[in-house]
Protein backbone atom coordinates (compact mmCIF):
# COMPACT_ATOMS: atom_id res chain seq x y z
CA UNK A 1 0.00 0.00 0.00
CA UNK A 2 2.66 2.52 1.09
CA UNK A 3 4.90 1.63 -1.86
CA UNK A 4 2.07 2.24 -4.29
CA UNK A 5 1.35 5.63 -2.71
CA UNK A 6 5.03 6.53 -2.89
CA UNK A 7 5.11 5.70 -6.60
CA UNK A 8 2.09 7.93 -7.18
CA UNK A 9 3.75 10.74 -5.23
CA UNK A 10 6.87 10.46 -7.41
CA UNK A 11 4.73 10.74 -10.56
CA UNK A 12 3.08 13.87 -9.23
CA UNK A 13 6.48 15.38 -8.36
CA UNK A 14 7.59 15.16 -11.96
CA UNK A 15 5.13 17.85 -12.98
CA UNK A 16 5.78 20.26 -10.09
CA UNK A 17 7.18 23.60 -11.17
CA UNK A 18 10.23 25.24 -9.55
CA UNK A 19 9.61 28.45 -7.59
CA UNK A 20 13.01 29.01 -5.95
CA UNK A 21 16.59 29.44 -7.13
CA UNK A 22 16.76 28.57 -10.83
CA UNK A 23 18.91 25.46 -10.50
CA UNK A 24 16.28 22.70 -10.53
CA UNK A 25 17.24 21.56 -7.03
CA UNK A 26 15.36 20.99 -3.76
CA UNK A 27 12.04 20.16 -5.38
CA UNK A 28 11.46 18.43 -2.05
CA UNK A 29 13.27 19.28 1.22
CA UNK A 30 16.91 18.21 0.97
CA UNK A 31 18.04 15.32 3.16
CA UNK A 32 21.48 14.51 4.42
CA UNK A 33 24.01 14.98 7.20
CA UNK A 34 25.80 18.09 8.52
CA UNK A 35 28.72 18.37 10.91
CA UNK A 36 28.00 21.49 12.97
CA UNK A 37 25.70 20.67 15.88
CA UNK A 38 27.44 17.43 16.80
CA UNK A 39 31.08 18.19 15.96
CA UNK A 40 31.18 22.01 16.01
CA UNK A 41 34.62 23.52 15.33
CA UNK A 42 36.70 20.65 16.66
CA UNK A 43 40.05 21.00 14.88
CA UNK A 44 42.08 18.90 17.35
CA UNK A 45 42.89 16.03 15.04
CA UNK A 46 45.97 15.12 17.08
CA UNK A 47 43.99 14.16 20.18
CA UNK A 48 40.58 13.45 18.59
CA UNK A 49 41.33 12.08 15.12
CA UNK A 50 37.89 10.51 14.71
CA UNK A 51 35.88 13.55 15.81
CA UNK A 52 37.71 16.52 14.34
CA UNK A 53 36.67 18.51 11.26
CA UNK A 54 38.79 16.65 8.74
CA UNK A 55 38.35 14.48 5.68
CA UNK A 56 38.18 11.25 7.69
CA UNK A 57 35.02 12.39 9.50
CA UNK A 58 33.18 13.10 6.26
CA UNK A 59 34.35 9.93 4.56
CA UNK A 60 33.22 7.94 7.60
CA UNK A 61 29.78 9.56 7.50
CA UNK A 62 29.45 8.94 3.77
CA UNK A 63 30.24 5.27 4.37
CA UNK A 64 27.70 4.98 7.15
CA UNK A 65 25.00 6.71 5.12
CA UNK A 66 25.43 4.15 2.35
CA UNK A 67 25.98 1.03 4.42
CA UNK A 68 23.34 1.67 7.10
CA UNK A 69 20.43 2.47 4.80
CA UNK A 70 20.33 6.27 5.00
CA UNK A 71 21.14 6.77 1.32
CA UNK A 72 18.40 4.34 0.30
CA UNK A 73 15.97 6.24 2.54
CA UNK A 74 16.70 9.52 0.70
CA UNK A 75 19.52 11.12 2.67
CA UNK A 76 22.03 12.27 0.06
CA UNK A 77 24.09 15.31 1.16
CA UNK A 78 27.24 15.05 3.28
CA UNK A 79 27.77 18.63 4.46
CA UNK A 80 30.94 20.23 5.78
CA UNK A 81 30.16 23.16 8.09
CA UNK A 82 32.56 25.80 9.47
CA UNK A 83 36.28 25.42 10.27
CA UNK A 84 37.33 23.39 7.21
CA UNK A 85 39.44 26.06 5.53
CA UNK A 86 42.99 27.26 5.86
CA UNK A 87 43.25 30.57 7.68
CA UNK A 88 44.63 32.18 4.52
CA UNK A 89 43.64 32.12 0.86
CA UNK A 90 46.21 30.87 -1.64
CA UNK A 91 48.40 33.10 -3.80
CA UNK A 92 45.62 33.33 -6.41
CA UNK A 93 43.09 34.49 -3.81
CA UNK A 94 41.25 31.17 -3.70
CA UNK A 95 39.98 29.37 -0.64
CA UNK A 96 41.93 26.28 0.34
CA UNK A 97 41.29 23.49 2.79
CA UNK A 98 43.39 23.13 5.91
CA UNK A 99 46.26 20.95 4.63
CA UNK A 100 46.66 18.94 7.83
CA UNK A 101 42.99 18.04 8.28
CA UNK A 102 42.12 17.73 4.59
CA UNK A 103 45.42 16.51 3.10
CA UNK A 104 43.74 15.24 -0.08
CA UNK A 105 41.84 18.49 -0.67
CA UNK A 106 38.12 19.13 -1.12
CA UNK A 107 38.07 17.95 -4.74
CA UNK A 108 39.27 14.49 -3.71
CA UNK A 109 36.76 14.39 -0.88
CA UNK A 110 33.98 15.34 -3.29
CA UNK A 111 35.12 12.58 -5.64
CA UNK A 112 34.95 10.07 -2.79
CA UNK A 113 31.49 11.20 -1.70
CA UNK A 114 30.29 11.06 -5.32
CA UNK A 115 31.73 7.56 -5.70
CA UNK A 116 29.41 6.50 -2.89
CA UNK A 117 26.42 7.89 -4.77
CA UNK A 118 26.12 10.92 -2.48
CA UNK A 119 26.62 14.69 -2.76
CA UNK A 120 29.01 17.02 -0.95
CA UNK A 121 28.04 20.26 0.75
CA UNK A 122 30.35 22.99 2.02
CA UNK A 123 30.15 26.11 4.18
CA UNK A 124 31.20 29.70 3.79
CA UNK A 125 30.17 33.13 5.01
CA UNK A 126 28.87 36.28 3.34
CA UNK A 127 31.06 38.46 5.56
CA UNK A 128 34.79 39.04 5.87
CA UNK A 129 35.20 35.96 8.09
CA UNK A 130 33.20 32.87 8.94
CA UNK A 131 31.70 32.59 12.43
CA UNK A 132 34.72 30.47 13.36
CA UNK A 133 37.18 33.07 12.09
CA UNK A 134 38.10 31.55 8.73
CA UNK A 135 38.14 33.52 5.43
CA UNK A 136 34.74 34.78 4.34
CA UNK A 137 33.47 35.42 0.83
CA UNK A 138 32.94 39.19 0.96
CA UNK A 139 34.75 40.59 -2.07
CA UNK A 140 35.33 37.06 -3.40
CA UNK A 141 31.84 35.84 -4.33
CA UNK A 142 32.59 34.99 -7.95
CA UNK A 143 35.94 33.32 -7.34
CA UNK A 144 34.52 31.30 -4.44
CA UNK A 145 31.53 30.15 -6.48
CA UNK A 146 33.89 29.04 -9.27
CA UNK A 147 36.14 27.28 -6.76
CA UNK A 148 33.26 25.35 -5.24
CA UNK A 149 32.07 24.33 -8.70
CA UNK A 150 35.57 23.21 -9.73
CA UNK A 151 35.78 21.09 -6.59
CA UNK A 152 32.47 19.38 -7.42
CA UNK A 153 30.51 20.84 -4.50
CA UNK A 154 26.75 20.18 -4.63
CA UNK A 155 25.46 22.39 -1.82
CA UNK A 156 26.61 25.67 -0.27
CA UNK A 157 25.58 26.94 3.16
CA UNK A 158 26.35 30.67 3.37
CA UNK A 159 26.38 32.11 6.88
CA UNK A 160 26.30 35.81 7.82
CA UNK A 161 28.86 36.57 10.51
CA UNK A 162 31.14 39.61 10.17
CA UNK A 163 28.82 41.20 7.61
CA UNK A 164 26.68 44.32 7.29
CA UNK A 165 23.17 42.88 7.53
CA UNK A 166 21.75 45.78 5.55
CA UNK A 167 23.72 44.66 2.48
CA UNK A 168 22.38 41.11 2.49
CA UNK A 169 19.36 41.76 0.21
CA UNK A 170 21.89 42.72 -2.48
CA UNK A 171 24.77 40.46 -1.48
CA UNK A 172 23.05 37.08 -1.27
CA UNK A 173 21.42 37.51 -4.71
CA UNK A 174 24.88 38.34 -6.05
CA UNK A 175 26.06 34.94 -4.78
CA UNK A 176 23.01 33.37 -6.42
CA UNK A 177 24.11 34.90 -9.73
CA UNK A 178 27.67 33.72 -9.17
CA UNK A 179 26.53 30.17 -8.50
CA UNK A 180 24.28 30.17 -11.56
CA UNK A 181 27.15 31.46 -13.68
CA UNK A 182 29.28 28.41 -12.85
CA UNK A 183 26.86 26.16 -14.73
CA UNK A 184 26.99 23.62 -11.90
CA UNK A 185 23.77 22.96 -9.97
CA UNK A 186 24.65 23.91 -6.37
CA UNK A 187 21.88 23.91 -3.78
CA UNK A 188 22.02 27.28 -2.01
CA UNK A 189 21.35 27.45 1.75
CA UNK A 190 21.11 31.01 3.10
CA UNK A 191 21.31 32.37 6.64
CA UNK A 192 20.16 35.78 5.42
CA UNK A 193 16.69 36.03 7.09
CA UNK A 194 18.03 34.87 10.45
CA UNK A 195 20.46 37.78 10.58
CA UNK A 196 17.77 40.23 9.50
CA UNK A 197 15.44 38.91 12.22
CA UNK A 198 18.17 39.31 14.83
CA UNK A 199 18.71 42.90 13.62
CA UNK A 200 14.96 43.61 13.77
CA UNK A 201 14.73 43.93 9.98
CA UNK A 202 11.67 42.37 8.36
CA UNK A 203 12.91 39.78 5.81
CA UNK A 204 11.57 40.00 2.26
CA UNK A 205 10.69 36.34 1.94
CA UNK A 206 9.64 36.59 -1.69
CA UNK A 207 13.12 37.86 -2.54
CA UNK A 208 14.72 35.23 -0.33
CA UNK A 209 12.71 32.41 -1.93
CA UNK A 210 13.70 33.68 -5.36
CA UNK A 211 17.41 33.44 -4.53
CA UNK A 212 17.79 30.60 -2.04
CA UNK A 213 16.74 26.95 -2.03
CA UNK A 214 16.57 26.78 1.75
CA UNK A 215 17.07 29.41 4.43
CA UNK A 216 17.51 29.70 8.17
CA UNK A 217 14.98 31.90 9.99
CA UNK A 218 15.87 31.49 13.62
CA UNK A 219 18.51 30.58 16.21
CA UNK A 220 20.96 27.68 15.92
CA UNK A 221 19.61 24.48 17.34
CA UNK A 222 21.35 23.17 20.46
CA UNK A 223 21.43 19.65 21.85
CA UNK A 224 18.34 20.05 24.04
CA UNK A 225 14.59 19.53 23.99
CA UNK A 226 14.14 23.13 25.11
CA UNK A 227 15.93 24.28 21.95
CA UNK A 228 13.63 22.15 19.78
CA UNK A 229 10.57 23.66 21.47
CA UNK A 230 11.85 27.22 21.04
CA UNK A 231 12.19 26.65 17.30
CA UNK A 232 8.71 25.11 17.09
CA UNK A 233 7.32 28.13 18.96
CA UNK A 234 8.95 30.53 16.51
CA UNK A 235 7.49 28.67 13.55
CA UNK A 236 4.05 28.79 15.15
CA UNK A 237 4.39 32.53 15.76
CA UNK A 238 5.43 33.21 12.15
CA UNK A 239 3.57 30.37 10.44
CA UNK A 240 1.44 32.42 8.06
CA UNK A 241 4.46 34.31 6.72
CA UNK A 242 6.68 31.24 6.46
CA UNK A 243 4.07 28.89 4.98
CA UNK A 244 3.35 31.38 2.21
CA UNK A 245 6.84 30.88 0.70
CA UNK A 246 7.30 27.14 1.26
CA UNK A 247 7.22 25.46 -2.15
CA UNK A 248 9.22 23.12 -4.38
CA UNK A 249 12.67 24.67 -4.74
CA UNK A 250 12.36 26.92 -1.66
CA UNK A 251 12.00 25.74 1.95
CA UNK A 252 12.25 27.19 5.44
CA UNK A 253 15.02 25.55 7.45
CA UNK A 254 14.47 25.18 11.23
CA UNK A 255 18.01 23.72 11.48
CA UNK A 256 19.45 20.27 12.02
CA UNK A 257 17.98 17.05 13.36
CA UNK A 258 19.68 16.25 16.68
CA UNK A 259 18.20 12.76 16.88
CA UNK A 260 20.74 10.30 18.28
CA UNK A 261 22.85 12.88 20.11
CA UNK A 262 23.05 13.27 23.89
CA UNK A 263 19.87 14.96 25.08
CA UNK A 264 16.68 13.80 23.37
CA UNK A 265 14.74 10.83 24.65
CA UNK A 266 13.27 8.41 22.15
CA UNK A 267 9.86 10.09 22.47
CA UNK A 268 11.36 13.56 22.01
CA UNK A 269 13.28 12.31 18.98
CA UNK A 270 10.04 11.08 17.43
CA UNK A 271 8.53 14.48 18.11
CA UNK A 272 11.35 16.36 16.37
CA UNK A 273 11.17 14.02 13.39
CA UNK A 274 7.40 14.45 13.14
CA UNK A 275 7.51 18.22 13.50
CA UNK A 276 10.25 18.68 10.90
CA UNK A 277 8.16 16.54 8.57
CA UNK A 278 5.07 18.68 9.24
CA UNK A 279 7.12 21.83 8.56
CA UNK A 280 8.38 20.54 5.19
CA UNK A 281 11.84 21.13 6.62
CA UNK A 282 15.22 19.95 5.33
CA UNK A 283 16.14 16.68 7.03
CA UNK A 284 19.81 17.34 7.78
CA UNK A 285 21.03 15.11 10.59
CA UNK A 286 23.85 16.22 12.87
CA UNK A 287 24.88 13.18 14.87
CA UNK A 288 27.49 10.43 14.89
CA UNK A 289 26.22 7.76 12.52
CA UNK A 290 29.07 5.48 13.58
CA UNK A 291 27.70 5.07 17.11
CA UNK A 292 24.00 5.98 16.89
CA UNK A 293 21.68 3.66 18.81
CA UNK A 294 19.32 1.42 16.80
CA UNK A 295 16.16 3.04 18.20
CA UNK A 296 17.25 6.48 16.94
CA UNK A 297 18.35 5.08 13.59
CA UNK A 298 14.89 3.53 13.21
CA UNK A 299 13.25 6.92 13.79
CA UNK A 300 15.45 8.61 11.19
CA UNK A 301 14.72 5.86 8.67
CA UNK A 302 10.94 5.78 9.15
CA UNK A 303 9.67 5.54 5.56
CA UNK A 304 6.25 7.07 6.10
CA UNK A 305 7.60 10.06 8.03
CA UNK A 306 10.06 10.65 5.20
CA UNK A 307 7.26 10.25 2.65
CA UNK A 308 5.29 13.02 4.37
CA UNK A 309 8.35 15.25 4.61
CA UNK A 310 9.04 14.72 0.90
CA UNK A 311 5.48 15.44 -0.24
CA UNK A 312 5.82 17.07 -3.69
CA UNK A 313 3.46 19.95 -2.91
CA UNK A 314 6.10 21.51 -0.66
CA UNK A 315 3.38 22.91 1.61
CA UNK A 316 4.37 23.76 5.17
CA UNK A 317 2.06 22.65 7.95
CA UNK A 318 0.65 24.94 10.64
CA UNK A 319 -0.44 24.79 14.24
CA UNK A 320 -4.24 24.54 14.21
CA UNK A 321 -5.08 23.98 17.87
CA UNK A 322 -3.77 24.51 21.40
CA UNK A 323 -5.41 22.88 24.39
CA UNK A 324 -3.54 22.83 27.68
CA UNK A 325 -0.18 21.18 27.10
CA UNK A 326 -1.25 19.77 23.72
CA UNK A 327 -0.87 21.49 20.39
CA UNK A 328 -2.01 20.03 17.09
CA UNK A 329 -0.23 20.69 13.82
CA UNK A 330 -1.72 19.87 10.42
CA UNK A 331 -0.08 19.62 7.04
CA UNK A 332 -2.20 19.29 3.93
CA UNK A 333 -0.46 16.94 1.53
CA UNK A 334 -0.60 17.56 -2.17
CA UNK A 335 -1.99 14.20 -3.18
CA UNK A 336 -5.69 13.35 -2.97
CA UNK A 337 -6.56 15.49 0.08
CA UNK A 338 -4.31 13.66 2.52
CA UNK A 339 -3.24 15.21 5.81
CA UNK A 340 -0.50 14.67 8.35
CA UNK A 341 -1.46 15.48 11.94
CA UNK A 342 1.05 15.89 14.77
CA UNK A 343 -0.39 15.87 18.30
CA UNK A 344 2.45 17.30 20.39
CA UNK A 345 2.29 16.89 24.18
CA UNK A 346 4.53 19.45 25.86
CA UNK A 347 3.50 18.30 29.34
CA UNK A 348 5.98 16.73 31.74
CA UNK A 349 3.52 14.67 33.77
CA UNK A 350 4.59 11.06 33.95
CA UNK A 351 1.39 9.61 32.50
CA UNK A 352 0.48 9.54 28.79
CA UNK A 353 -2.39 11.83 27.93
CA UNK A 354 -5.60 10.78 26.17
CA UNK A 355 -6.61 13.60 23.85
CA UNK A 356 -9.97 13.78 22.04
CA UNK A 357 -10.93 16.09 19.20
CA UNK A 358 -13.29 16.40 16.25
CA UNK A 359 -11.35 16.16 12.99
CA UNK A 360 -13.32 19.05 11.50
CA UNK A 361 -11.77 21.29 14.16
CA UNK A 362 -8.35 20.51 12.69
CA UNK A 363 -9.18 21.91 9.27
CA UNK A 364 -9.73 18.65 7.38
CA UNK A 365 -12.11 18.91 4.47
CA UNK A 366 -15.49 17.23 5.17
CA UNK A 367 -15.43 13.51 4.54
CA UNK A 368 -14.34 10.15 5.89
CA UNK A 369 -10.64 9.51 6.54
CA UNK A 370 -8.72 6.36 7.29
CA UNK A 371 -6.18 7.09 10.02
CA UNK A 372 -2.79 5.47 10.56
CA UNK A 373 -0.54 6.02 13.59
CA UNK A 374 2.84 6.33 11.91
CA UNK A 375 5.40 5.51 14.61
CA UNK A 376 3.29 2.63 15.89
CA UNK A 377 2.72 1.49 12.28
CA UNK A 378 -0.88 0.87 13.29
CA UNK A 379 -4.08 1.13 11.26
CA UNK A 380 -6.68 2.89 13.39
CA UNK A 381 -10.05 3.15 11.62
CA UNK A 382 -12.31 5.24 9.43
CA UNK A 383 -13.38 8.55 10.98
CA UNK A 384 -15.92 11.06 9.72
CA UNK A 385 -14.81 14.65 10.23
CA UNK A 386 -17.87 15.18 12.47
CA UNK A 387 -16.92 12.29 14.74
CA UNK A 388 -14.55 12.38 17.71
CA UNK A 389 -11.07 10.91 17.49
CA UNK A 390 -8.95 10.03 20.54
CA UNK A 391 -5.21 9.46 20.66
CA UNK A 392 -2.74 8.79 23.46
CA UNK A 393 0.33 11.06 23.64
CA UNK A 394 3.36 10.44 25.82
CA UNK A 395 4.83 13.30 27.89
CA UNK A 396 7.23 15.33 25.74
CA UNK A 397 6.13 13.20 22.82
CA UNK A 398 3.94 13.05 19.76
CA UNK A 399 1.17 11.06 18.19
CA UNK A 400 1.78 11.30 14.44
CA UNK A 401 -1.21 10.51 12.24
CA UNK A 402 -1.52 10.09 8.48
CA UNK A 403 -5.10 10.72 7.33
CA UNK A 404 -6.06 9.25 3.96
CA UNK A 405 -9.41 9.81 2.21
CA UNK A 406 -11.14 6.55 3.12
CA UNK A 407 -12.58 5.83 -0.31
CA UNK A 408 -9.18 6.11 -1.95
CA UNK A 409 -7.29 4.21 0.74
CA UNK A 410 -9.69 1.27 0.81
CA UNK A 411 -9.81 0.98 -2.98
CA UNK A 412 -6.03 0.65 -3.46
Amino acid sequence: MVKMLQCLVVLVSLVVSVHGLDNGLALTPPMGWMSWERFRCNIDCKNQPNDCIGEKLFMDMADRMVEDGFKDAGYEYVNIDDCWASKERDSAGKLQADPDRFPSGIKKLADYVHSRGLKLGIYNDFGTKTCGGYPGSLGHLEVDAKTFAEWGVDMLKMDGCYADVKTMPQGYPNMTKALNATGRPILFSCSWPDYERASKIQPDYKLIAKNCNIWRNYIDIQDSWDSVLKIIDYYAQEQDTLAAVSAPGSFNDPDMLIIGDFSLSVEQAKAQMAMWSILAAPMLMSNDLRTISPEFREILLNKEVIQINQDPSGKMGKRVMQSGNVEVWSRELGFLDEYALAFLNRGTEGTPLNFTVQLKDLGLRPGIYFLIEIFEDKDIDDFDTDSYFSTVITPNGVSFIHAYPSQFYNSV
